[in-house]
């Protein structure tokens, strides 16, 4: 697919949910709930440092037993975080995801950050990209292809 992250960008908005380092980690919870999704971006000072997930929650707080009301995002946040650029393709995306075992990709242009996509929006894309793929087929099969 040539699809570019550029395009699901636009298609989807720019819109970046991220917390400080030092908020706890029910904090980060409570806004993922308050927001409905899965991932918040962790800043400092403006910078990416990381991506705090579910995953994160439930490996890191639940099953290791300690508590989301006094441990800190940063002591459980996933660190250097992979990330894409607007250039990259939804193919390479879900090669990325899938080598690196993650759900949200940073979308950064250098040093700035310009949004973040997740699996969903990707498949998404690949789901629209398959049902335009369908219809000009069956335009063609049923004879409405211009010739």
């Amino acid at each position: 697919m040539t699809e570019t992250v550029a395009s699901i960008l636009r298609n989807k908005g720019r819109e970046i949910w991220s917390i400080d380092p030092d908020q706890t980690v029910y904090d980060a919870i409570a806004m993922m709930a308050e927001k409905g999704i899965g991932a918040l971006l962790i800043l400092s000072e403006g910078k990416l440092i990381g991506v705090f997930s579910e995953r994160d929650y439930a490996r890191k707080i639940i099953l290791q037993g300690r508590s989301s009301k006094s441990t800190r995002v940063r002591e459980i946040m996933t660190g250097d975080p992979v990330t894409v650029t607007p250039d990259h393709t939804v193919d390479e995306c879900m090669r990325i995801i899938t080598h690196h075992r993650v759900r949200h990709l940073p979308v950064m242009d250098g040093d700035r950050l310009l949004g973040v996509i997740s699996i969903g929006d990707l498949v998404n894309a690949i789901i629209a990209s398959q049902a335009q793929t369908i219809d000009h087929l069956h335009t063609y099969i049923t004879g409405g292809y211009p010739a």
